[in-house]
């Protein structure tokens, strides 16, 4: 391991030592005696020795009822400890990435210089840069928000202590807050009790953007300038916004009967206060600050003749932003507001315009850096954040907009919408939507489903231009789909063009996205009312869960290839909007390497990208950790624009066509085809106990009646990856990969490895999920929980997975997995002492809750949860 990790393995030590220290003082010296000798024999049978894997195993499965709860939190807790350190390694002084620091912008602009790109090139390519991150309540997030705060405290002690210049007092006081935060998350119950509300979440969300992203924005802005200056000499125009956040926490109402339309709203208002209360304590210190007395003329005569012309524009906005405060408070407690709209603050302009004026009359009396300071700060939150604090993201599933509308036509005597075809959908939806008249009948009662799809949209209308981001439809199929919601908001008074998202998520869905976004482009109505704008949103998730990975992704590059190219034709700019999930099978990958594997062209409008769960927290959950994930995105997308991926030859393409339909065949015949899948899947993973982890607000099935079929893509990476076979992340990629090289394809698989990044990061993506796998883990689930009769099948994957790594291995011709990031093989190493007695520990859980059926044991039901986030957070993944 390279010397510049040593403070990372000293802090890892450091908060082990602390949790031992801990957990002595609260269950007593033989019980850390326990965990120690279950810790020293996991890290020699690790090292190959036979015996001490037999005493290990022999220990857990005599493991004591009472002791069971003690031991699992021991290790789960080291793991989050693990993570905390190896977070704030990425941000240490002492940290010096040369990966990572080869992907910043200062670097790219290092690199556009010396590759002579005009400068007017890079200026308009920094100007129409746009981040925009989707904050999602999907739930993969197993650590609970009072646990995140005391990691956060403890990082924020890791900072301190890496001062060089501290005395001995300031260390051991350091210390001794750092001993009192593990105690304290000791002492904290790391399972939710109850399963939080969407309410929550959006609360949850809310906190993210408060206690780091507030703070990243204005920072990452700052080093944007710093390295426009210093290169090109030129500033980022004030009035642009590079990075901008959107949300589906209350707008994302696909599955989650819990999210209403009176919950969205709910959120929104909410949304609003803590914007204002933010917003307050920055016009609070800009009032202390600014007490300057010399302003441009034309600022006298707008604002008046004042000793302190600035305080007064100032104070008036804290006068408006406590009115806001006061006036969202009495919305959100149902009671009759004592500030009318008049009074308060509800549109960005309100805070941006005299504040810029404050900024432009600063800079023309010489005051530049003044000027830069915290009202440039606040000035790019107003721009990222707004008086909303986030744009909301609605979204709902296709068949519940056709429900919908076929209850009318039913009502109306039209006839089942439903049941027509296509065209005279099209037909109808097109008449009324150019038709003057209402649709809805006046004193129809509709049900209860039709009532809440009808009601959101009254909700979207109440809502000013720009609050409400945009309209997904998931499962959307057809052109048909995406002119019903047109339809249903017409209806409902919306009196703005809504942007209406069409999600391509299945393999025939993505296949068939060209042809349904013609059909649109061809409607008259249509594209004039759109100005020639379009989103599409690429699903990641139920697109892998579906044809596998390898196919997911190739139907996932062909379909934003041939929208950019439709898109161009017609003069139609295309925004993609990326439904990644954390996971690999989820269309996870590192952020740059993801980015840089776009097709050509595909960035030219920005990125959106769903983040979500653990990787919110991972990637922005500390606010000099989001500068980083925001200069990593946007450098990539300034990469991507500027120095394009190279066209994939067609020798590439046609490979990639017979890879994706092998891999295609090989995933479903096992998933689909073979009758034992369900019961061996259901036997082998915690599948089934998963959904009584209260992880989110949302069921883990979108019909709770159905199958594997049914589940979300959530639960099924997650319940893989808990027993280490991950087999929705390879199932079918490295058989074809072989199947492709034995009939002679190698020197061309070779060649896509080094000359196209699409290719080259999916190999990368399957060495990082072999690295996690663990054949002997998996074959343990299956000889204690699965029946023998169903043994085959566990053993067919193995051996399929081993053949998998030999020939990814083979085509990188390297010896190991992760040869050429040798610290990440390194991380999973360390991590398999502490998850592989949390694997033990499950089985024997899941062996023993099963055998009591309907009687659990509460105190099992618990350790089982315990052992369940413990494996998340040392994967470093969930969902």
């Amino acid at each position: 391991m390279s010397e510049q990790y040593a403070v990372m393995r000293n802090n890892i030590s450091m908060l082990g030592h602390f949790l031992g220290e801990t957990i002595s003082d609260a269950q007593g010296s033989d019980i850390l005696d326990l965990i120690e000798n279950i810790r020293i024999l996991s890290r020699n049978s690790r090292a190959g020795d036979d015996d001490a894997r037999a005493k290990l195993l022999d220990t857990l499965a005599n493991i004591s009822t009472e002791n069971i709860i003690p031991v699992a939190r021991a290790f789960s807790h080291f793991l989050n400890l693990a993570n905390i350190a190896e977070q704030y390694q990425t941000i240490s002084r002492k940290h010096q990435d040369t990966a990572s620091s080869e992907r910043s912008i200062g670097a790219l602009f290092e690199r556009l210089k010396q590759q002579n790109i005009p400068t007017e090139k890079v200026i308009d390519a920094v100007e129409k840069l746009l981040v925009e991150l989707v904050l999602t309540a999907h739930p993969t997030e197993t650590t609970r928000r009072s646990l995140v705060h005391k990691h956060v405290e403890i990082n924020r002690c890791l900072s301190r202590l890496e001062h060089s210049d501290l005395t001995e007092q300031e260390e051991r006081k350091i210390k001794r807050r750092l001993l009192q935060h593990i105690a304290l998350a000791w002492h904290t119950n790391e399972i939710r009790i109850q399963r939080p509300t969407p309410l929550d979440e959006a609360k949850w969300g809310m906190a993210f953007i408060e206690n780091s992203l507030w703070q990243a924005v204005p920072e990452f802005c700052r080093q944007l300038n710093f390295h426009l200056e210093k290169h090109f000499g030129i500033q980022h125009p004030v009035g642009l916004a590079p990075i901008r956040f959107s949300s589906w926490m209350g707008g994302d109402r696909d599955g989650n009967p819990f999210v209403t339309a009176q919950i969205t709203r709910t959120v929104l208002n909410l949304s609003r206060w803590k914007a204002a209360e933010l917003f307050l304590t920055d016009i609070k210190a800009l009032s202390d600050e600014l007490s300057i007395v010399h302003c441009s003329p034309s600022f006298r005569e707008k604002y008046g003749d004042n000793i302190e012309p600035y305080r007064v524009v100032i104070k008036t906005l804290r006068t408006k932003l406590k009115n806001t405060l006061s006036y969202y408070n009495d919305v959100l407690a149902a009671r009759k507001p004592l500030f009318s709209t008049e009074d308060i603050i509800t549109h960005d302009e309100q805070l941006w315009e005299p504040l810029y004026d404050c900024y432009q009359s600063l800079l023309g009396c010489g005051m530049r850096i003044i000027a830069n300071g915290l009202l440039l700060d606040c000035l790019r939150r107003i721009r990222c954040f707004g008086v909303t604090l986030s744009r909301l993201d609605i979204r709902q599933e296709s068949t519940r907009h056709t429900d919908a509308i076929a209850e009318i036509t039913r009502y109306i005597g039209l006839g089942d919408y439903a049941q027509w075809t296509e065209t005279d959908k099209q037909a109808f939806l097109i008449r009324e939507l150019s038709s003057r008249r209402p649709l809805l009948p006046q004193n129809w009662e509709p049900s209860a489903d039709t009532q809440e799809v009808l009601d959101t949209c009254k909700v979207i209308a109440e809502q000013p231009e720009g609050v409400i981001s945009c309209y997904i439809i998931s499962m959307a199929r057809t052109a048909s789909d995406v002119l019903a919601v047109h339809l249903l908001l017409k209806e409902a008074g919306v009196p703005y063009h809504l942007p209406v998202v069409p999600l391509f998520e299945t393999l025939d869905d993505l296949d068939a996205a060209e042809e349904v976004m013609t059909q649109l482009f061809n409607v008259g109505w249509y594209r004039g009312v759109i100005n020639n704008k379009q989103m599409v949103m690429i699903g990641y998730s139920d697109s892998a869960k579906d044809a596998g990975m390898l196919a997911a992704s190739w139907a996932q590059y062909r379909a934003q290839e041939v929208l950019v190219n439709l898109c161009e034709k017609l003069g139609i700019e295309l925004t993609l909007f990326h439904g990644r999930g954390g996971t690999i099978g989820r269309g996870g990958a590192p952020a740059h390497a993801a980015l840089l594997s776009q097709p050509p062209r595909s960035l030219r409008n920005g990125l959106r990208v769903t983040e979500q769960g653990e990787m919110i927290r991972f990637k922005l959950g500390l606010p000099a950790v989001a500068v980083e994930s925001l200069d990593l995105y946007a450098s990539a997308i300034l990469e991507a624009n500027l120095l394009p991926p190279p066209e994939p030859k067609q020798a590439w393409r046609d490979i990639m066509d017979e890879l994706s339909t092998t891999s295609c065949e090989i995933y479903r015949g096992v998933v689909r085809g073979d009758p034992d899948f369900v019961p061996y899947f259901r036997s082998a993973t915690p599948e089934q106990e998963l959904s009584k982890l209260p992880l989110g607000s949302r069921p883990a099935k979108r019909n709770p009646n159905g199958g594997v079929e049914s589940l979300r893509a959530i639960p099924w990476i997650f319940a893989w990856m808990q027993n280490r076979l991950m087999l929705p992340a390879w199932l079918g990629a490295g058989a074809a990969l072989r199947q492709s090289i034995e009939k002679g394809n190698r020197t061309l698989l070779e060649e896509m490895c080094h000359n196209w990044p699409f290719f080259s990061t999916r190999i990368g993506m399957l060495e990082m999920v072999f690295s996690k796998t663990d054949t002997w883990l998996s074959e343990h689930y299956d000889q204690h929980l699965v029946k023998p009769e169903l043994w085959y099948l566990g053993q067919s994957l193995r051996e399929q997975l081993n053949a998998d790594i030999k020939t990814v291995l083979s085509l990188s011709h390297d010896d190991q997995l992760m040869s050429d990031l040798p610290w990440i093989a390194e991380s999973i190493a360390l991590r398999n002492v502490y998850t592989d007695p949390l694997n033990l520990l499950q089985v024997e859980l899941l062996r023993r809750l099963r055998e009591q059926n309907d009687d659990p044991n509460p105190i099992l039901e618990q350790a089982l949860m315990i052992t369940i986030t413990g494996i998340a957070a040392g994967m470093r993944n969930t969902g």
